[in-house]
């Protein structure tokens, strides 16, 4: 394990070197704080706390941004050293081929986190000084959305790094990761509602749509954080869809480490299988 904790610093520090820690948490921050400011600015009038509102936006911009950033971070975690020659060096050390897969995993992933945690974070306190009231019961659903929005980075991470060894050029991994990216995020939900508009029979039943709905990581996170909470769920215009999903938060939570554990296991099956 000491390889992987060798390649894990490595990755931490390639990612401080490059300023990826600091560009992503300086963006989660600004654009929490404008949605917060700008959403929040008539929560005075209807006694809204402005973190419930700041969820509720964060919720559904953070589906486009925290992929994306997951993908760009993994696409290339293996082609990239594969192109440049460096893996075949890192090879001829004693180091197994699932340590790499596992260090370099975990350096993104704590990236990801650092700059969510903090990103989001500094913008919640933010918000509620500039308030002047610090509620703690609205601070609940703002830290469970920091949760889970590192798992739905987690779930990309491992699809960027299932491509990234599946390909040979970095050039394709990044053209099959936007299009994972533009699937997950756009094209699902729209082939689903489009799905559901055409099915004048209702043959599509809601127990079939939450069963659907479990098949992307991306609906996973919306439902997670937009329906787990009465206020939130009321706020996002929700509330009866909070009542027709029958998937418990448990569930919920357990879909989406699958969308980690899966992927990334087929990642490092088919590392092994590589020839460098």
């Amino acid at each position: 394990m000491n390889a992987v904790f060798i390649i894990t610093g490595k990755e931490i520090r390639d990612g401080m070197r490059n300023r990826w820690v600091l560009a992503t948490t300086v963006l989660l921050a600004m654009l929490a704080l404008s949605l917060g400011f700008l959403g929040s600015s008539p929560t005075g009038a209807v006694k809204v706390d402005p973190l419930t509102v700041t969820v509720v936006s964060l919720s559904s911009l953070s589906i486009f941004l925290i992929p994306l950033i997951a993908m760009l971070l993994s696409y290339d975690a293996i082609v990239g050293e594969v192109d440049r020659g460096t893996m075949a060096l890192l090879l001829s050390y004693p180091v197994s081929r699932w340590q790499i897969v596992i260090g370099k995993f975990i350096g993104h992933l704590l990236i990801l986190t650092l700059a969510t945690s903090v990103g989001y974070g500094m913008a919640g306190i933010a918000l509620q000084l500039a308030h002047g009231t610090v509620d703690i019961s609205a601070w609940e659903p703002f830290l469970f959305l920091i949760i889970a929005s590192v798992l739905l980075g987690a779930a990309f991470l491992s699809m960027g790094y299932l491509i990234s060894t599946l390909v040979r050029e970095r050039a394709t991994a990044a053209g099959i990761a936007i299009g994972v990216w533009l699937f997950f995020v756009v094209i699902f939900d729209m082939a689903l509602l489009g799905a559901l508009v055409a099915d004048t029979q209702q043959n599509i039943t809601a127990s079939m749509v939450n069963t659907i709905l479990l098949f992307n990581p991306s609906d996973v996170y919306r439902l997670l954080n937009l329906t787990g909470y009465e206020n939130i769920a009321m706020y996002a215009g929700m509330a009866g869809l909070s009542d027709q999903v029958s998937l418990g938060r448990p569930v919920l939570i357990l879909a989406q480490l699958l969308w980690i554990v899966v992927p990334f296991c087929f990642a490092i099956f088919f590392f092994k299988k590589k020839q460098i």
